[in-house]
């Protein structure tokens, strides 16, 4: 069997397991790779890019070392090629608990009961919760979802449609690393900088594939589209940016403002301010349909890709007739 076709049922099988099954309460290999990692760090700490840039390296460098070595162990195996693309799949994406979460706090906003909802944001984003009232923790965690939707399942299928079961293990891990320490703390200012621009240059064309697929299942194309081309470039975030600004239009609400983390405040940029209303706690599960829908798209757009790749490369074309090599 072709790799293409291995990564093709492998990773639909992985994105339906999600679906059913969401992450496993425990022993999870991504929060097994945190805890790796976050001892890496005790031992290598410096106030030092280079250092930092070694955190990096040996991490995800490790994290995608192992998958390789599994990947060539079984690849002259199909049935367990698949098998360990689905279950690679599986462990990266988070689609499911990340529409769990969400639903969780837009139901305690329902239910009027704003301290659950602040008690629960901590598990969904870095936003310090205790100054927010409803609207805006509705508003945080519509930008929560759209952002993960391009980490956490659209970034991973397109980079394991172009690694396979490295690709998938490597994006994670350096996605998860930029979560430890590549945000503007003290401590991580200079130790995570590497962490931080190689998630950027990781999570670029997962974050365009999203914002284009939020302007084709969100209902609104001319609007989401607008919202994209006008403000994706205001935002901080390179690959934020695109995938907020569609998901307002396509959603038709204002994202970004003011916001803080950890005391630290920061005023961003209004995204489709122009036209969009202010987030309603309804907002959230729409937002979490959109997430869905541009996931399945996205599974869809990267098996079709890598199985055209592969149909074109040397390695996936039949010999032509009478030329059989013998």
């Amino acid at each position: 069997m072709r790799a293409d076709r291995i990564f093709a049922y492998g990773a639909a099988a992985g994105l339906i397991g999600d679906l059913l099954l969401g992450d496993p309460r425990r022993g999870h290999p991504v929060a097994a790779f945190g805890r790796a990692a976050a001892g890496v760090e005790r031992r290598l700490w410096r106030d030092h890019r280079g250092w930092g840039a070694l955190h990096t390296l040996v991490c995800a460098g490790g994290a995608a070392g192992g998958a390789a070595l599994a990947a060539r162990a079984v690849r002259r195996h199909p049935a367990a090629s698949v098998a360990l693309t689905a279950a690679a799949t599986w462990s990266v994406v988070g689609g499911t608990s990340l529409g769990r979460e969400a639903r969780a706090i837009g139901g305690a906003l329902a239910a009027g009961d704003i301290e659950l909802a602040r008690e629960r944001l901590p598990h969904l984003c870095g936003r310090d919760p205790h100054s927010l009232d409803g609207p805006q923790i509705a508003r945080a965690v519509v930008e929560s979802v759209a952002e993960n939707t391009s980490d956490a399942v659209v970034g991973a299928l397109v980079w394991g449609a172009l690694g396979g079961v490295p690709g998938l293990v490597a994006f994670r891990a350096v996605n998860t690393l930029d979560a430890m320490v590549g945000h503007k703390s003290p401590r991580h200012l200079r130790y995570g900088w590497a962490s931080a621009r190689l998630d950027d240059v990781a999570g670029w064309p997962g974050a365009r594939l999203t914002a284009v697929l939020a302007v084709v299942a969100g209902g609104q194309p001319r609007r989401a589209l607008r919202a994209w081309r006008a403000d994706a470039g205001r935002h901080p975030s390179p690959n934020a940016g695109p995938v907020e600004a569609s998901f307002a239009g396509a959603l038709g609400v204002r994202l970004g403002g003011t916001l803080a983390y950890g005391g630290r405040v920061e005023h961003r940029p209004v995204l489709n301010g122009a036209t969009g209303r202010a987030v309603e706690t309804g907002d959230i599960e729409r937002a979490v349909r959109l997430s869905r829908r541009v996931g399945v798209l996205a599974l869809g757009v990267c098996a079709a890709g890598r199985l055209i790749a592969g149909r074109w490369s040397p390695s996936g074309r039949r010999p032509a007739a009478g030329r059989s090599g013998k």
